[in-house]
């Protein structure tokens, strides 16, 4: 496990606290952290292109398009913070080349190869639910079960969307057998932001302003694990 110094901790959590935006935490944190190695972020934008995800049950929304958008919101948070980030994908494509026959494989591969290649410290992966109970509907945070950093880190973000307002439900982090959350050693987590087959979550989650919210969520949960 990666830990930033102690005055870089301070300094990055009252960035976190007060939104990462104030210039005067930006200066404070300028100033502490220059002796110390930032942590690298991965953010994976789940899905894309021709593989959509799931949809919104009444407005038909792709699971990818929200992804995108709140991981570039993550991201925006991170690199405020001083961070150093990595997105697998920053626009709606999807990362498999063509459509051929192992297309599936050949995208969670690439992303495989993008967190290799930058030695990630962290990888956050975004993604939206679906169940065929419509009642089912909040935020979950997977974690492999053989990772005990990863499930500390599931354990924080699960912690900090379970305070966001909206009338979601709160919930337990759980362990999850995904190909995301074992081609890494580093902690890594699949964060289900909303069930999009829930009207109620569905309208949450295609609001900018949510979507923001669950950004900075995801940020301070990530942030406090290094702590």
């Amino acid at each position: 496990m990666l830990v930033i110094g102690k005055r870089a901790v301070a300094a990055v959590i009252g960035i976190a606290l007060c939104g990462a935006a104030a210039g005067v935490c930006a200066g404070v944190y300028a100033q502490t952290t220059e002796t110390y190695a930032m942590p690298v972020i991965v953010i994976d934008a789940g899905h894309g292109g021709v593989d959509a995800g799931v949809y919104g049950v009444e407005t038909n929304v792709k699971e990818s398009d929200i992804n995108l958008a709140i991981a570039m919101e993550l991201r925006g948070r991170f690199v405020n913070a001083g961070f150093e980030c990595v997105m697998t994908r920053t626009t709606a494509a999807g990362l498999y080349g063509n459509t051929s026959k192992g297309f599936k494989m050949r995208d969670m591969r690439k992303r495989r190869q993008i967190i290799e290649d930058c030695n990630a410290d962290m990888v956050i992966s975004i993604h939206q639910n679906t169940c065929p109970l419509p009642s089912r509907r909040g935020s979950y945070v997977f974690f492999d079960e053989s990772s005990e950093c990863s499930r500390q880190l599931a354990d924080y973000i699960q912690s900090e969307l379970n305070d966001l307002s909206g009338g979601v439900e709160t919930n337990t982090s759980l362990v999850g057998d995904y190909y995301m959350l074992k081609c890494t050693s580093s902690p890594s987590v699949i964060v289900e932001c909303g069930f999009l087959s829930n009207a109620e979550d569905e309208q949450l989650l295609i609001d900018p302003d949510y979507q923001s919210d669950i950004a900075y969520a995801i940020f301070k949960g990530a942030v406090m694990y290094f702590s």
